[in-house]
């Protein structure tokens, strides 16, 4: 055990500097843009996108591939806001309207561990997504909009406010979700991440 030194015969305590004390405020975050770098339009440099959250002091700001995944630090604490003011900064730094879904970091992980068991399992001939809902529409809605998945072929599951969607990967043509995920009128609603990006992201740079 640690003994700590005495001044005047009163026990010190340990010293804590201000960057820890502001460190231990902090909630991770991951930020999802849709739509960025998709066959050359909305393109954004990544080590651009990770300056740009920097400037708005955040902390920790790490990317992830090129779709526009961001883990970062935050002592706010209300989603709307922070997904306001990345949306804002993204039109001020790249001249983009680009729609972003903010999520702690925290709410990833309960959401994986509650994944169905035929989600993200090691089987190569199924593809397994989680889709997001951007607007204020429920997951209970979107189902009603594109409808039931194909029978054999397709599974989903609605948990919170993400629904776990899973295809198969030769036969995903014949999908009802995988046509009409990609549908005016629905897709713009929506931002999709696989299992392994999802999962990269929840076990990175934790606090």
């Amino acid at each position: 055990m640690r003994v700590l030194p005495k001044r005047n015969g009163i026990a010190e305590k340990p010293h804590t500097d201000n960057k820890t004390k502001r460190m231990e405020k902090m909630n991770r975050y991951i930020a999802f843009l849709r739509g960025i770098n998709i066959n050359g339009r909305n393109k954004i440099v990544m080590a651009d996108l990770k300056s740009a959250f920097e400037q708005m002091n955040f902390f920790d700001v790490t990317t992830y591939l090129n779709s526009g995944n961001v883990l970062f630090s935050s002592n706010r604490d209300k989603v709307v806001e922070i997904r306001d003011a990345v949306e804002k900064r993204i039109v001020q730094s790249f001249g983009l309207e680009i729609p972003v879904y903010i999520i702690s970091q925290e709410e990833i992980s309960d959401i994986l561990s509650h994944a169905p068991a035929w989600w993200g399992t090691a089987d190569k001939g199924t593809y397994d997504n989680l889709i997001f809902v951007m607007t204020s529409d429920t997951p209970n809605i979107i189902c009603d909009m594109i409808g039931p998945p194909s029978e054999g072929l397709e599974m989903t599951q609605i948990y919170r406010n993400i629904i776990f969607w899973t295809f198969d990967r030769k036969e995903y043509q014949k999908c009802n979700w995988w046509k009409k995920t990609a549908r005016e009128g629905i897709a713009e609603k929506l931002t999709i991440r696989t299992a392994n990006t999802v999962r990269k992201l929840c076990h990175s740079g934790c606090s």
